[in-house]
């Protein structure tokens, strides 16, 4: 059974490029535009991970991250947070609310899929295997 990763993205070229990079690597994914809908859909959609965008036009993913963190049946699936604000002190801020994957935008496809991979890898108790350029 494929692994379900639910990707909550508003630009939708960002949205589009994570989506077929996963669906190719044999993912099942749910697009979410939305930020205000992520957490129904993720209910729904019961995913392995998430891959959520910090700066989301209407709601702030940090804000997004601590409510599935808070949710009893979505607190234990890891969140790879994705942003394009990479300051001084980001990472921490954004591991602080429970995010347990860090990438800065813009996002390089071999990163990216060590990334998710060792995250769904860790979740699972293995050891990530990083695919190399």
């Amino acid at each position: 059974m494929a692994k379900r990763i639910l990707v909550v993205e508003d630009n939708d070229l960002n949205r589009k490029l994570f989506c077929d990079v996963l669906q190719a690597s044999g993912f099942d994914v749910e697009p979410v535009a939305d930020g205000a809908v992520a957490i129904e859909r993720a209910k729904a959609f019961v995913p392995n991970l998430v891959i959520m965008d910090i700066q989301l036009q209407d709601i702030s993913g940090l804000d997004l991250i601590a409510g599935l963190k808070r949710d009893k049946d979505l607190r234990n699936v890891p969140v790879l947070a994705v942003t394009a604000y990479a300051g001084k002190g980001d990472e921490q801020r954004i591991r602080d609310v429970g995010a347990e994957g860090y990438l800065s935008k813009p996002v390089s496809i071999i990163p990216f899929m060590n990334a998710v991979n060792g995250l769904l890898a860790r979740s699972n108790g293995h050891e990530p295997i990083p695919l190399h350029a």
